[in-house]
């Protein structure tokens, strides 16, 4: 599925400290002058400012994503590929997907291995690098710290000072393609519960920091080989036959055949009906797109409401 494109995803957003956040720099310089602990920092617009990685984004958006997996489905290979299960990062050596098809790969691969990949399938997911916004809005403060003996109750290491970064925003996007609507629906819940402070992001998450609000700005869903016809209102595809509302949302399964998808486990429909939302040609006139603006109701929470829902069937249909 990685040799084409039949649908494509992009969220605009902003990433806004909602506390203290440090996502600390890999080395320690030998200037003393500096903290202990310092921001990540890259050249960017003309200058050199700290920024969010995208690696440290993915990172934590995977670990809570298989976090709800888990809760609702199971922690180890069922060996059933109906059944909704992620796997242990750390031990899961991937042995019952040698000598097979990249189709049986997919197929038998955990629900979120299919989104983010590992060492035999490649990620549909992308995320890119949060810059600020506005590099004046950044407050970057220097705090102390001491670890304390759990023991003894004195110093066991420190005083340390690190970096932490208190106001400003970061802007990013991510990218998701040759998604189903279930997968967009999880990617949807897990950005509400970093919103609403369930997990952090980047270092001493437990005690305080990382904490951040997300602000929808744009989403487009686009399907590539697609055109519009505005006579009959339709999605139509160009080459293969089929035919939709001009305000459906449609997963990666609407675009095979039967027979396909099947190989791959993809469900078949797999369609959510939006708000009246006008579908538009794609820049130079050839694909279609739906936009999504803003955090209203009809912005881009309608559009993961959507996604949602198909979630939901899906989590019915696994469990069945």
């Amino acid at each position: 599925m990685h040799k084409r494109f039949v649908n494509h995803c992009t969220i605009a957003l902003t990433i806004i400290p909602d506390g203290p956040i440090l996502i600390k720099s890999g080395k320690e310089g030998a200037d003393p002058t500096k903290p202990d602990m310092e921001f990540v920092e890259t050249y960017h617009a003309g200058g050199k400012s700290i920024y969010l990685p995208g690696s440290s984004l993915k990172g934590a958006i995977r670990a809570h994503a298989e976090r709800i997996v888990r809760t609702l489905g199971r922690d180890s290979n069922p060996n059933d590929p109906k059944v909704l299960w992620a796997n242990d990062p750390l031990n899961d050596k991937h042995d019952y997907l040698k000598n097979k098809s990249s189709s049986d790969i997919y197929k038998l691969s955990s629900f979120t291995d299919r989104i983010f990949g590992h060492t035999s399938i490649a990620s549909r997911l992308r995320i890119e690098d949060a810059h600020p916004i506005d590099k004046k809005l950044l407050k970057i403060q220097e705090r102390n710290g001491v670890a304390i003996d759990r023991v003894f109750g004195s110093v066991a290491v420190g005083p340390f000072n690190y970096q932490v970064c208190t106001a400003g925003e970061f802007g990013t996007k991510i990218h998701l393609k040759n998604f189903s609507l279930a997968q967009l629906g999880l990617i949807g819940l897990v950005l509400r519960d970093l919103n609403d402070g369930w997990f952090g992001i980047g270092f001493a998450k437990s005690r305080g920091l990382g904490t951040v609000t997300v602000k929808y700005n744009e989403a487009v869903v686009q399907y590539p080989g697609c055109q519009l016809d505005e006579d009959n209102r339709q999605i139509q595809q160009i080459v293969k036959p089929g035919r939709w509302g001009h305000a459906f949302l449609l997963g990666a399964g609407e675009f095979l055949d039967t027979e396909e998808a099947a190989n791959y486990g993809f469900s078949k429909p797999d369609r959510e009906q939006t708000t009246p939302l006008a579908a538009e040609p794609m820049d130079l006139g050839f694909g279609v797109q739906l936009k999504w603006q803003g955090d209203g109701e009809t912005g881009v929470p309608n559009l993961f409401k959507c996604a949602v829902h198909a979630w939901s069937e899906f989590l019915r249909g696994a469990a069945a």
